[in-house]
């Protein structure tokens, strides 16, 4: 994902962990008439990106990663680095800032460029924390970043 859109590992990992809990079939909640008839989730959102249908849509006939799932963690790691690339391209958000990259996964690209998220002060505070785990993501990456960019062979005997 790193090399093929140029996104930092540790943005699209702060976002997911936002989004799902890295839970693989994560799903809004169920909404209910009444209180116990159930009529759907507020959203098509799943996985562990909590990609929407139309968008996930998007990225496979943009991509061709016709294979792709919204429960396999590469193939939506592959769409949050071809969201944040797209987010930098339309919006000019750097693919380094998670909380705007967050703003515009939240809000889409025209909600972002509208300034919808102005009004959500519950959704600039996530942003917030969004990116505070990014920052602590990288941190932590960079502290292992050699060991895990090592081969596996490399790792069992020197490590």
């Amino acid at each position: 994902m790193n090399k093929k859109w140029g996104t930092p590992v540790h943005v699209p990992m702060a976002m997911m962990y936002q989004e799902s809990s890295f839970k693989h079939n994560a799903r809004p909640p169920m909404q209910y008439w009444f209180g116990f008839i159930p009529v759907g989730r507020a959203s098509s959102a799943y996985g562990y990106s909590q990609a929407k249908t139309l968008t996930w849509d998007d990225y496979v006939r943009e991509t061709g990663n016709s294979w792709s799932s919204r429960s396999n963690f590469d193939d939506a790691m592959d769409f949050m680095g071809w969201f944040t690339y797209k987010t930098h391209k339309i919006n000019g958000v750097s693919k380094w800032d998670a909380r705007n990259q967050y703003l515009n996964y939240h809000e889409g690209w025209g909600g972002y460029k509208r300034g919808s998220y102005r009004n959500k002060q519950w959704l600039v505070k996530v942003a917030g924390t969004v990116d505070q785990r990014a920052k602590r993501y990288a941190a932590q990456y960079n502290k292992c970043k050699d060991d895990l960019d090592s081969s596996w062979l490399w790792r069992l005997f020197f490590a």
